[in-house]
């Protein structure tokens, strides 16, 4: 019996190659072959955002995405978000606001809102709330995470 073929990606701005089987999923590989436990492993069926990462900057479903699909790619987890001193400003507005709560979908949440910052610097309620609507929190409300959001979107760093 062969080993898998390598899978050569780049993972929170760091060249990774990895044994990697072909219906291997990308949650499980971050999370168990490469201990990236930020992403969380919440349905397992793309339906409440626990296990979003962002595959060439866009929010992308890990626990729905075979990991071979990451080949040649970028991929940035939680892990990847932090600068190397404190938090990221989108971090450090849900722990200001209060957003966090139990703390178990934040990760998928300040990714997504991580990405809809990059491309949309200053959206409107309406944006954010579209852009989280992926994401599942079963002890906020919502209510905090969006100003959290919108704090990044004002300058409230």
């Amino acid at each position: 019996m062969s080993s898998p073929d390598p899978l050569r990606f780049r993972l929170n701005g760091h060249p990774v190659t990895a044994p990697c089987a072909d219906t291997r999923i990308l949650l499980d590989l971050l999370r168990e072959d490469l201990s990236l436990t930020g992403t969380k492993r919440g349905c397992d069926l793309g339906t409440c955002g626990c296990c979003t990462v962002l595959v060439d900057g866009r929010p992308t479903l890990s626990c729905l995405t075979l990991a071979r699909l990451a080949e040649g790619r970028d991929v940035t987890t939680i892990e990847g978000l932090s600068p190397a001193q404190g938090l990221s400003p989108v971090q450090a507005a849900f722990v200001r606001c209060g957003a966090t709560q139990c703390g178990f979908c934040t990760p998928g949440f300040v990714v997504t809102a991580t990405a809809l910052l990059r491309e949309h610097p200053h959206p409107s309620r309406g944006e954010i709330v579209r852009a989280i609507s992926g994401n599942l929190c079963r002890c906020t409300g919502y209510t905090k995470i969006i100003e959290a959001v919108e704090a990044v979107a004002r300058g409230d760093t």
